[in-house]
């Protein structure tokens, strides 16, 4: 996480400097390699590629995605490492601490190979070297046959803590998960509306509150909604305010996005009557939702009338969750 310090020293320095290309490194598990995609195609228009990389115009504070670890802001890209060294002479500092971190890429470079990288270019850089805590990092990255230096704003871990609710369900969706639906749903926030409608212990809506969504929840069982007030006091939110008690099928106003677990039960299958009627509410109040569930429900979702944009699966052990993305 970025200290004060060095939040303000980067905005100094890109007073001066525009970037307009960003690379985001990220990583994931192979049972949510589907999950990723569906994220990234929300994000950023486009899919990962063979290396672990995203390279974009579109900007979003790294910590939104669960997968992401970092972004860099590109400053200055070269065909040589020589062109980057040459105009890494440019940065002034004016005696504010640095240092410069080679990005791994798959390249087999040994360990000192990457320090003599970064020292070639920290040398060059007018400020003060500082490995252990700099008012900024710079990232050295080797990039589709050139190299790119930029600035690395590390994501910030602290939504992490999420994963230690008061309050839970044993099959319910992770912080991980639930934050990445929420990408998929809201992939821009502003000025957007959204609802989870059956919330159960408000996993969807701390992911989102945490971000600056604009977010409530509904709950047919008063044990559901008592754990999750629960859990949104437990983390600083209003208990009262964010969820009520009800049936989605009597949500009334409007919004822009949803996110729709439909409730399971691992003995039982959702009635065919209660699973439609959920769904066409689902679509008579909100504009774009996500809707999630163990079971194959695409022909449903196409009978109340919404148009499937993204699919994507996501498993664990033998437990698998079925995702849509759907639009009117």
């Amino acid at each position: 996480m970025e200290s004060a310090s060095e939040s303000s020293q980067q905005s100094k320095l890109m007073t001066n400097l525009h970037p307009e290309r960003y690379i985001y490194p990220f990583a994931c598990h192979e049972n949510d390699r589907e999950l990723c995609r569906m994220e990234f195609r929300a994000l950023f228009g486009q899919e990962p590629g063979p290396i672990s990389y995203i390279d974009s115009d579109v900007v979003i504070a790294p910590e939104r995605s669960p997968f992401i670890s970092m972004r860099i802001d590109v400053l200055f890209a070269g065909a040589e490492l020589e062109d980057i060294i040459s105009k890494a002479g440019a940065i002034q500092l004016d005696g504010n601490t640095f240092k410069v971190l080679y990005i791994k890429n798959g390249l087999k470079r040994s360990y000192e190979e990457q320090r003599q990288l970064e020292r070639q270019v920290g040398a060059h850089i007018r400020g003060t070297a500082e490995m252990r805590c700099p008012d900024i990092t710079f990232g050295l990255l080797s990039f589709e046959g050139g190299w790119l230096l930029g600035i690395c704003r590390m994501a910030d871990p602290s939504w992490h803590q999420h994963r230690h609710k008061p309050q839970n369900y044993s099959t319910g969706l992770s912080s991980s998960l639930a934050r990445s639906l929420v990408n998929i749903a809201v992939p821009d926030p502003t000025g957007v509306r959204m609802i989870d409608p059956c919330c159960g212990m408000g996993n969807v809506l701390i992911e989102a509150l945490s971000m600056g969504i604009d977010i409530c929840g509904r709950d047919l069982n008063p044990l559901a909604i008592k754990g999750a007030r629960t859990n949104l006091a437990h983390f600083g939110y209003d208990p009262f305010g964010l969820v009520s008690i009800g049936d989605m099928r009597e949500v009334s106003g409007h919004y822009q996005a949803a996110i729709l677990d439909m409730p399971y039960n691992l003995c039982s299958v959702l009635p065919q009557d209660d699973k439609q009627s959920m769904l066409a509410s689902l679509r008579r109040f909100s504009d774009n939702a996500v809707v999630i569930s163990t079971e194959e429900i695409e022909s449903d979702l196409l009978a109340c009338g919404f148009k499937i944009k993204d699919y994507g699966r996501v498993a664990k052990g033998s437990f698998c969750r079925n995702v849509w993305l759907c639009q009117l």
